[in-house]
């Protein structure tokens, strides 16, 4: 698929460069549509007032979708869902004794009012799909893009399935 524009339409925050490795399946996914993201370390905690910044300042820069990795407490997502009026998806990482329930916890149990999206622990490939199927609302060949793909892994099962061979219930 073509790019959508020249610019970048979904920012993407890590606490740590380390969560990079499971962040780049969101640039993987949004890069399979053709959506441009820009990419930011920045900490919840060690860096409060620049991801504040950030997310104070994402959509005058053009941004529309923001993803935010986050492990452990798992703040990130939160502080930015606070600072911004764009839709936030947080990507819960796996990370210390709790293996990402910690992390999913906190970012699924969000105060009311400040609403975050969440995925599954390490989940960057489908928090990069949710962004492009909320910028499908807006952009109609991101749409059509994303119902291609839902038909593509439709027939990649039905295809898998034929290969068990016969007989078996048809549904």
């Amino acid at each position: 698929m073509s790019s959508i524009g020249n610019k970048p339409l979904v920012g993407i925050v890590m606490g740590s460069d380390s969560d990079l490795k499971v962040m780049k399946e969101a640039v993987e996914a949004l890069e399979e549509f053709g959506v441009k993201a820009e990419i930011l370390v920045a900490s919840a905690h060690r860096t409060p007032e620049r991801a504040a910044r950030y997310a104070e300042t994402a959509e005058a820069r053009g941004l529309e979708v923001l993803i935010a990795g986050a492990g452990l407490a798992a703040h990130l997502p939160g502080v930015l869902a606070a600072f911004t009026l764009l839709p936030v998806i947080g990507v819960p990482l796996q990370s210390g004794a709790l293996q990402g329930w910690d992390s999913l916890l906190a970012i699924a149990q969000m105060p009311p009012g400040v609403p975050v999206a969440t995925v599954a622990v390490n989940g960057a490939k489908n928090a990069g799909l949710l962004a492009v199927q909320m910028l499908g609302g807006k952009y109609p060949e991101l749409r059509e893009a994303f119902k291609g793909y839902k038909q593509k892994m439709a027939r990649q099962v039905e295809e898998k399935d034929a290969k068990l061979g016969e007989p078996r219930p048809v549904f």
